[in-house]
């Protein structure tokens, strides 16, 4: 689920103080981990997956395009892209690969996304 930053709803509209929310982005459980990333043009994380629960990342998250464009695609087969500007919510099952140099500003569940990075360091390693 991916909305632009404008589309949100707003909230507060005063002199000196603009807030937008849209309720029920998502649901989180447990501690946060505050991620950023960098992810260059033409980078899939499809075979860096392969042996997790269906091939997938299965940690949520959600997040900030700060610049670039990616593709997310979900285990249901459904896509969805994701550009600068944009807040975004992934559910558990999906993957990514990167159409255009990346920079995310992300927040995830630290209990589901460790062993999913810890995964992926090993598979670069050769495991």
């Amino acid at each position: 689920m991916r909305i632009p930053k404008n589309d949100l709803p707003v909230k507060i509209d005063a002199p000196g103080a603009h807030a937008r929310q849209l309720p029920d982005f998502g649901d989180a459980a447990g501690s946060l981990a505050a991620e950023y990333f960098t992810l260059g043009a033409g980078a899939d994380l499809a075979p860096l997956l392969q042996g997790l629960e269906h091939d997938a990342c299965q940690s949520a998250h959600w997040g900030f395009v700060v610049k670039g464009g990616v593709v997310v695609s979900y285990s249901d087969g459904t896509e969805e892209t994701c550009s600068t500007g944009d807040v975004f919510y992934w559910p558990p099952g999906h993957s990514v690969r990167v159409e255009s140099d990346a920079e995310l500003v992300m927040f995830s569940p630290q209990a589901d996304h460790v062993p999913v990075l810890d995964h992926i360091l090993a598979k670069m390693a050769g495991g």
